[in-house]
């Protein structure tokens, strides 16, 4: 397929934060591409955006955990279409003490939350570059500021995706490109996401936000070109203002409280 309109890529994009900012680029009248694990409804809601929002919608399944399928995926969205806006929301995070979590446990968030959205990034750039004004929003989390025990590889994947926007952010700033980088922290994605971030305590319910609004808030923010994204100031403070040998234990406690619970 051959189109001149320009779209907006969306990783992740079957639910949570992902189905969010695919629904609300739609209801700006931005044509959007929607990227997701298969058997995930990603073709109902590919339709659904279509009827509802009068934008032009499309969907490619696949597993951005192997690296020859990001390959394919970025090359067919470079023959087919005009891209202006990125938005690399696909990620995994993982709750296991490191001893029991097997090698392609471990492999396979790095390739999602690393390796992907790299890789993404670099093979769609010269399609960006093409473009009148083009966006690139890539998705971190609270977790990016502190490490935390029984999730290790989580946090320094996202300290990974963290500073990797901010470096490609000043390496781009003279081009029509802009990135951004959100830090949001967990979200009410669904009622079993609910029920563990409760069981953390007060650390895990401070962060829980709610997916449709974070969407909305990072979208506008992006349109105002704002570098370094953050949806909740209060957790963001506290994440800031205390030194690293108190958040560590406090942070590690409460995922160890949900892994016990």
């Amino acid at each position: 397929m051959d189109t001149k309109e320009s779209y907006a890529v969306v990783t992740g994009a079957s639910q949570g934060l992902g189905k969010s900012f695919a629904e609300n680029l739609a209801k700006q009248k931005i044509n959007v591409i929607l990227i997701s694990l298969p058997d995930q409804n990603l073709k109902e809601l590919s339709v659904k955006l279509e009827k509802q929002y009068d934008i032009k919608a499309h969907y490619y399944e696949t597993d951005l955990s192997v690296h020859e399928n990001v390959m394919k995926l970025t090359e067919w969205l470079n023959c087919s279409f005009d891209v202006h806006i990125l938005i690399n929301n696909a990620g995994l995070g993982g709750t296991k003490k490191f001893t029991e979590a097997s090698s392609d446990y471990i492999n396979t968030i790095l390739q999602v939350n690393v390796a992907a959205t790299s890789l993404m990034t670099h093979q769609l750039l010269p399609n960006l570059l093409k473009q009148p004004k083009a966006y690139i929003l890539n998705v971190s989390s609270m977790a990016a500021f502190s490490p935390i025990g029984f999730k290790t590889v989580y946090p320094a994947s996202k300290s990974f995706i963290h500073s990797f926007s901010r470096g490609l952010h000043e390496e781009l700033k003279d081009t029509n490109v802009f990135v951004s980088v959100v830090n949001p922290g967990a979200m009410k994605t669904n009622k079993d996401v609910c029920e563990r971030i409760e069981k953390q305590g007060f650390m895990g319910r401070l962060t829980l936000l709610n997916p449709d609004k974070v969407a909305s808030y990072c979208i506008r923010q992006l349109f105002k070109k704002d570098s370094v994204i953050m949806v909740n100031p209060i957790s963001w403070l506290v994440m800031k203002i205390l030194p690293i040998w108190i958040k560590l234990p406090l942070m590690t406690q409460a995922i160890k409280r949900e892994i016990e619970a």
